[in-house]
């Protein structure tokens, strides 16, 4: 029999959290590997779930599935859409990508990385800089890009994670641009306030030491003779 209830308690580390249903006294338990959903979940997701017992360790919920909230019921939705504007109005479409595009502005993000890229190259063909430099960088993008899908397959089934320090060691090296792009194209790591601070953090470490790096003729000195 199927309950309703909502998360109160989820640890994305982990892969497991809580769920509290007035049809039972207690906290019921699950695992990732038991809910369904393209998203992760989240602490105040409204979910449907199937309760066992197993073993005299509490409830535990299999089946665990995104439900609606009574804001969100079918009957709450079709009122609103009688009282919205004609204009206002969005078709299947618009909601897709409403949906998809990235939560943050792009424009500041993509034009560093442009800025980025084009000194990387200037600096590669002046000679102050290796001539693998760039190559090398697109390398270390696209094993950033593919740490932070692994790390989201990982959370979705309740493997391994890998670590927030490597990812963040990952941007600091000079794969900042993958990360921007797998958060925003994954919706991986995008959401969590603590760890987007510090990837700013990272995003401007480098900019700062690479900056540093290439407008001091003492540190050039360190680099071997090309």
């Amino acid at each position: 029999m199927k309950k309703q209830g909502k998360v109160v308690r989820w640890d994305s580390a982990r892969a497991f959290g809580f769920i509290r249903s007035p049809e039972t006294p207690a906290d019921i338990f699950f695992h990732i590997k038991d809910f369904r959903g393209s998203a992760a979940p989240q602490e105040g997701m409204p979910v449907t779930f199937e309760e066992i017992h197993v073993g005299g360790k509490g409830p535990r919920a299999m089946s665990v599935q995104a439900g609606m909230s009574l804001q969100d019921s079918p009957g709450s939705r079709a009122t609103a859409r009688a009282a919205m504007p004609p204009t206002q109005a969005r078709s299947p479409q618009q909601r897709t990508l409403n949906r998809t595009a990235p939560s943050r502005p792009a424009s500041p993000a993509l034009l560093l990385m442009l800025g980025w890229a084009v000194l990387l190259g200037w600096e590669s063909r002046a000679g102050r800089l290796p001539a693998m430099a760039l190559p090398i960088a697109l390398l270390l993008n696209l094993v950033t890009f593919f740490m932070y899908w692994v790390d989201k397959h990982a959370a979705q089934t309740g493997r391994w994670r890998t670590s927030e320090n490597t990812l963040h060691l990952l941007g600091l090296l000079g794969g900042w641009p993958g990360a921007w792009w797998a958060q925003a194209l994954l919706r991986h790591k995008s959401s969590k306030a603590s760890f987007l601070a510090a990837y700013r953090a990272t995003v401007a470490l480098h900019c700062i030491v690479l900056a540093g790096f290439l407008f001091s003729p003492q540190l050039q000195n360190l680099l071997p003779n090309r």
